[in-house]
């Protein structure tokens, strides 16, 4: 998991086994922003994030939540239309795992402890960020 900011820059990151859901994932992911002094006031996800008990703790957080909801919702929907215009501007997110993809240790998980895969991809972050400036 990976937080960027409106323009690419990474400012946090999170590693986990692939097989939890990403709803759980989330929070663990916005608290390390917090603990940089830095709030978060708009988090802009995929459908994996459609989870009403998150929306719902996000907002009491102070963040808005801002991701389409799944194709077959059977509760009425909570989010407005108009704060999916934002949801354009994920290709943001993208282009930035897309730059960690130019690092093969980091698509390819070949450590065998998690610390050291995760440092690995702070290293990605910080040779991504010196290429940008």
């Amino acid at each position: 998991m990976i937080q960027v900011d409106r323009h690419g820059t990474p400012m946090a990151i999170d590693t986990a086994s692939a097989s939890r859901n990403e709803v759980i994932l989330i929070e663990p992911l916005l608290e390390k922003t917090t603990m940089q002094n830095r709030q978060t006031e708009r988090l802009v996800y995929d459908k994996a994030a459609d989870s009403d008990g998150l929306r719902d703790r996000l907002c009491e957080q102070g963040i808005d939540l801002i991701c389409p909801h799944r194709k077959g919702r059977v509760r009425p929907v909570k989010q407005d239309g108009r704060k999916l215009r934002r949801y354009k501007r994920r290709w943001i997110v993208e282009r930035t795992i897309a730059w960690l993809h130019n690092y093969r240790r980091i698509v390819t998980r070949w450590e065998y402890h998690d610390y050291l895969y995760e440092s690995f991809v702070i290293l990605g972050c910080l040779f991504t960020l010196l290429k940008r400036f």
